[in-house]
């Protein structure tokens, strides 16, 4: 089976499951835009840099020619990438699969791959709770069950990704479920004792210090001060709350200046890099993660998770229904509710979810569950009489 994936640039989150995939079937990706350090800080990280990952080994991947004037990420045509139709008529791919439709690249090669007679799928992350105008709610409404019906098959990554295909009439019979994952591995075996014992020293925190992780950009959507706050109600109750903060953003002077405030202490260790992360998850106790509804999902939560660290999530978080709804590895509080989210930290300080519980989520959303999902998905795609061509080849 050959796969084509073209997506936006190389992300830390996406590598490893290309490296799946990989070792499953014949895959190339295609990237439109080879994103730069001022794109980084763009993005809202709010300083610039290069992950520290390896983002390319393992899978086939190439670079296209971006001809945007202005290439970028931020906007609808920084990503336009005429060759791609040229590049799917030399490769004769059986399928090909597209993070979305935002951006002009993606319908190029939606378009293109119509042209030859290639199934399509996207996989993406958009949900209904995402806060939207009237007129553009309207304009979706009218435009969407057709867009949509060009992909010849759906894969979401959640139960809010499945609400979204099905409020715009997708089909139910091609819809495939491949979760949001991270390589769960990976985080576990860095997420030591060891390392969080070192963080902690270098930080100066207590080996008893209760300690709640804020890990992501310091920005208005994600609402850290609600975490703040939330840790300033318990201290006036008598609890003990440490802040550990692992990001930078526009908030990182308000957010401290609130914390000094009510005397609740915070640890920030600024922008970390992705190398650096499974070890603060092993410092904390607890992620939480406060966001309004442009939060389409919230992979810190499984990382967290992955690191063996239980996660309180807004139930505006794309991912809390399916990560920690049922409460078997988190808490959800409403967003805004700082009562709420209080009693929330409160209550998995008082009551740890079992370790065993917490592995047991992390691993319904691993690469190998999300490789599934799309291999699933290309089974039923791709022709029936392409899969018995291939299957003479094997």
């Amino acid at each position: 089976m050959r796969l084509a994936i073209v997506a936006s640039h190389p992300i830390q989150y996406h590598a490893p499951l290309f490296r799946e995939l990989a070792r499953r079937l014949d895959l190339t990706v295609f990237y439109a835009h080879r994103a730069t350090q001022a794109d980084q800080a763009r993005a809202g990280f709010g300083v610039g840099f290069d992950w520290d990952t390896d983002l390319f080994s393992g899978y086939r991947n190439f670079f296209l020619k971006n001809l945007a004037k202005r290439p970028g990420l931020d906007h609808f045509f920084g990503c336009d990438t005429p060759e791609i139709a040229e590049r799917l008529r030399e490769n004769r791919f059986d399928v090909l699969l597209v993070p979305g439709w935002h951006l002009k690249a993606y319908l190029q090669v939606l378009f293109a791959a119509k042209r030859l007679g290639l199934p399509v799928l996207a996989r993406g992350d958009s949900h209904l709770d995402t806060p939207r105008s009237r007129l553009k709610k309207a304009v979706k409404a009218a435009v969407y069950p057709g867009l949509l019906r060009l992909f010849d098959g759906a894969l979401y990554v959640g139960k809010r990704s499945q609400a979204y295909w099905r409020h715009y009439g997708y089909p139910a019979e091609r819809l495939f479920f491949s979760p949001h994952c991270v390589d769960t591995e990976w985080f576990g075996a860095r997420a030591t004792p060891e390392a969080r014992h070192k963080l902690r020293a270098r930080l100066g925190l207590p080996d008893g210090a209760k300690v709640m992780l804020f890990a992501g950009k310091l920005e208005p959507k994600k609402r850290p001060l609600d975490l703040v706050a939330a840790a300033a109600l318990l201290k006036r109750e008598g609890h003990q709350i440490s802040i550990l903060v692992a990001g930078a953003g526009l908030l990182e002077k308000e957010v401290s200046a609130a914390a000094i405030a009510a005397g609740i202490p915070l640890y920030g260790l600024g922008f970390c890099n992705q190398s650096e992360m499974p070890a603060v998850y092993a410092a904390a106790d607890v992620l939480v993660l406060p966001s309004d509804g442009r939060e389409t999902w919230g992979l810190v939560a499984n990382e967290a998770l992955a690191c063996g660290r239980p996660v309180v999530l807004s139930d505006a978080v794309g991912a809390a229904p399916d990560l920690a709804e049922d409460g078997t590895a988190g808490r959800i509080f409403p967003v805004g509710a700082v009562r709420a989210l209080a009693d929330a930290m409160s209550d998995l300080i008082a009551h740890p979810p079992p370790r065993e519980a917490i592995v047991a989520k992390s691993q319904a959303y691993s690469l190998a569950a999300g490789a599934a999902g799309i291999e699933a998905a290309l089974a039923k795609t791709v022709p029936a009489t392409t899969r018995r061509a291939l299957s003479r080849l094997v």
